[in-house]
């Protein structure tokens, strides 16, 4: 429908954005991922246009460890949300090379069904040496699919620690994908996923597999009663089925609608979150933009070469030497 349509302008992304335009979509969030410094200020321009078309999705954030099939789950859960009247969009970010930066970007083949949706919107987006490749760009990337008009944001994220706490950051629900086998392991389920979980799927509960699922859901639920409920007002459920056969996927979207809509209490807890997020953003983006104009400088590229002579050749404690290269940029600069 846009293949052939091109933008002269920020102003003319902004607008095409706010009228639903994938394409405009893509390319905004392709500018937020720009390291180019006129990308940048683009940027800031694009955002400030399209923020107050904001806020007004039900922000999701997923995970699950390899081969829980987050993937085939999502697809499943999209199409739902779309039987359901919402447009979902899916922010999946795929693991970069450590090598050469590439990415697979795969997303979009295991989801063929709901990436031809005209209702959907999947992005996949490398994550470039960032744990999980959650940080400002995701952030604003929500922002840009919110003022798109798709009410129903997923973040997906690799699965790999750290980054389950930053879409934790960043999303109001975050859901945790378990496979059936989940029972006989729960003391070597890492406790501070568990305690992150607003709501627990065990997928691939179907077949040989479903007794198993049901024990897992019995030994799961039984050892969150030792947590602490990571929102005020609720109380995690765990729930099984299928991404593959759809089973399941009512009952979450069910729970999904209680989260969001039926404690007044919940959900001013839920407003609380974001603005608390929004001071965790503004902190990371002020720490990143300060070592960014620092580290450009000449004295912080000096200080440094000689910092790493000194830790190579003189058996200096890295940490130390740190601190004392920074007590002497901070004694010895003026920040332009």
């Amino acid at each position: 429908m846009y293949k052939d349509q091109t933008f002269n302008s920020v102003d003319e992304i902004a607008e095409h954005i706010l009228s639903g335009n994938r394409r405009a979509l893509a390319k905004g969030i392709s500018m937020i991922e720009s390291s180019l410094e006129e990308d940048r200020d683009k940027t800031e321009d694009l955002l400030k246009m399209v923020l107050p078309f904001t806020g007004n999705s039900m922000r999701l954030g997923i995970t699950g460890s390899p081969g829980v099939g987050k993937s085939t789950f999502i697809e499943k859960f999209g199409l739902y949300c779309v039987q359901q009247d919402k447009k979902p969009a899916i922010l999946a970010v795929d693991p970069s090379s450590q090598s050469h930066g590439g990415s697979i970007l795969g997303d979009k083949l295991r989801m063929p069904e709901l990436s031809r949706n005209q209702s959907a919107f999947i992005r996949p987006s490398p994550s470039k040496g960032t744990l999980g490749g959650v940080g400002n760009s995701t952030r604003e990337a929500i922002l840009l699919c919110e003022a798109a008009g798709f009410d129903i944001i997923i973040i997906e994220t690799v699965g790999v620690g750290q980054s389950e706490v930053d879409v934790r950051s960043m999303t109001d629900l975050f859901l945790l994908l378990l496979l059936p086998t989940a029972g006989d392991e729960v003391q070597g389920i890492k406790r501070g996923i568990m305690e992150l979980a607003d709501i627990i799927f065990i997928n691939k509960a179907d077949g040989s597999l479903l007794p198993l699922a049901e024990i897992a859901k019995s030994q799961i639920a039984s050892s969150l009663t030792l947590m602490t409920s990571p929102t005020e007002h609720w109380n995690v459920p765990v729930l099984i089925g299928s991404g593959l056969h759809g089973n399941g996927i009512s009952d979450l979207w069910n729970k999904c609608l209680d989260y969001f809509y039926t404690d007044a209490q919940l959900n001013e807890h839920i407003q609380s979150r974001r603005t608390h997020q929004h001071i965790e953003w503004f902190e990371t983006a002020a720490e990143k933009e300060l070592m960014r104009i620092v580290e450009n400088t000449t004295l912080w590229k000096t200080l440094k070469i000689d910092a790493m002579h000194k830790i190579i050749h003189s058996n200096n404690v890295p940490s130390f030497t740190a601190k004392n290269m920074i007590k002497e940029f901070i004694s010895s600069s003026q920040l332009d």
